[in-house]
């Protein structure tokens, strides 16, 4: 069965582009959402204090937004002092809104290494083994994580 839905999909794209659909989607494209793009500009400088301040108010008008709540957490834990709390409160508010959010499993993972709790990272670990159909990312980078920590910690 898994042979098959490998094979289906190779062959899904390859009939997209057949069909004179070059992106390999016959569905409209979304447009583009701007607190994501000025999020990603703040990432990519490391300006984690801008980046933090334009997830606020995102999460402030749209706290249904998983995506929000997961990179408002991720920008806290990666500034200066972050606070862990905060971190693992939006984090886990991610998670209660898509309980399948990818990122957040991994993101939360890594913050529980950060506080030392490799058995909860474990836990998320396991949850993207289960969520994922074939290895995503998110469980390849998580699970190097735990290895990296794990063998860290045995030194």
């Amino acid at each position: 069965m898994k042979k098959l839905l490998a094979v289906l999909a190779l062959l899904i794209p390859a009939a997209a582009i057949a069909a004179g659909d070059p992106g390999g989607s016959a569905v409209p494209s979304t447009p583009k959402d701007p607190v994501m793009e000025r999020v990603a500009q703040a990432t990519s400088r490391k300006d984690w204090p801008a980046a933090q301040a334009i997830l606020k108010e995102a999460v402030a008008q749209q706290p249904g937004n998983a995506d929000y709540h997961n990179l408002y957490a991720y920008s806290i834990r990666k500034g200066a002092n972050p606070d862990m709390s905060l971190v693992f409160k939006h984090y886990n508010q991610a998670l209660s809104i898509d309980p399948k959010h990818r990122g957040a499993h991994e993101y939360i993972g890594e913050a529980y290494l950060m506080v030392k709790n490799v058995a909860k990272a474990k836990e998320h670990l396991a949850q993207l083994d289960r969520i994922c159909f074939f290895s995503c990312q998110e469980f390849s980078d998580l699970k190097a994580a735990i290895a990296a920590y794990e063998k860290q910690a045995s030194r």
